[in-house]
């Protein structure tokens, strides 16, 4: 078959598909500081791009509303569930554009004193909240004249959140979490992971992009890993590199720093399809393994 003729047949094939089945998603790039009105007006800003390239869904970095001068900044700004600033933010921005809204974390106030829970809040295009995951995984590192211990001010989650949507089922995640495959695989079959971060420089420089491509790999699913990128006021330098990675590890759009929207499209279909060419999800043995 000519090669031109196999590419009509491919479109003719794609045309016949549902338009909700291909959908287009963003992840949004920032590097936030410590002033939350003016990290939620870039916010805006950039969903507004996002929204005008057809993105349907988006989803915003881990710490977007605020990366403050010291980590107990982000307690000062602490919300209650259902109310404060940020989540009304995220709820009128959904409604207006009439979009799924994923934000990446917002500092969610606990019992504990000093301390808050690192919350995923999802909002449909109706502006209603439909799903929190609290980060479980909590962050440490001794390496050099860097030193980051997340137990000082965080709480951690400890329950696994899957989403049903429009656009199939949606694992949620922050971050550190990415290095705990345990915790996906516990997810069941998703379609879509997303991973709000902000990795150090140094981590992401080692480790980013393979654990990224990994995780869509060993799980055939999209990944969407919206990130913090560049240099933020209080001198820390976070990785970037927000990707949209397909369920064969293709990085399918990227951003290596500063303010952004990465796009892609997500094909239920071709996700269909390669899970019957290579059904690996069937072939798992292990199933539970309990601790001893």
């Amino acid at each position: 078959m000519a090669i031109t003729s196999r590419i009509k047949t491919t479109k003719a094939k794609l045309s016949k598909q549902n338009a909700n089945d291909i959908i287009k998603v963003a992840a949004i790039q920032m590097a936030s500081g410590p002033y939350v009105s003016a990290n939620l007006s870039e916010a805006e800003r950039l969903i507004e791009i996002a929204v005008n390239q057809g993105a349907r869904l988006v989803a915003l970095p881990e710490y977007f509303a605020i990366m403050g001068l010291k980590d107990t900044d982000k307690i000062k700004v602490r919300e209650e569930e259902g109310q404060g600033q940020i989540q009304d933010f995220l709820s009128k921005t959904a409604k207006k554009h009439k979009v799924w809204i994923i934000g990446g974390s917002v500092p969610l106030a606990t019992k504990t004193a000093g301390k808050v829970r690192n919350s995923c809040l999802v909002y449909d295009d109706k502006g209603k909240q439909v799903a929190r995951y609290d980060k479980i995984h909590l962050f440490g590192l001794d390496l050099g004249n860097e030193h980051y211990h997340e137990e000082h001010t965080i709480e951690p989650g400890d329950a696994i959140k899957v989403v049903d949507t429009p656009f199939g089922k949606i694992g949620l995640s922050i971050c550190y979490d990415l290095r705990f495959p345990e915790l996906y695989r516990a997810m069941g079959e998703v379609n879509m992971i997303v991973v709000p971060s902000a990795f150090t420089d140094t981590t992401g420089k080692a480790h980013w992009e393979s654990l990224v491509r990994a995780r869509a790999i060993e799980n055939l699913c999209y990944v969407i890993a919206p990130a913090q990128g560049g240099y933020h006021i209080s001198g820390r330098e976070t990785h970037g590199n927000s990707m949209i990675v397909d369920p064969w590890g293709v990085v399918l759009d990227r951003l290596p720093r500063g303010s952004g929207v990465v796009m892609a499209t997500i094909n239920p279909k071709y996700q269909e399809s390669l899970r019957k060419s290579l059904p690996a999800l069937q072939h798992r043995t292990i199933q539970v393994v309990n601790a001893k």
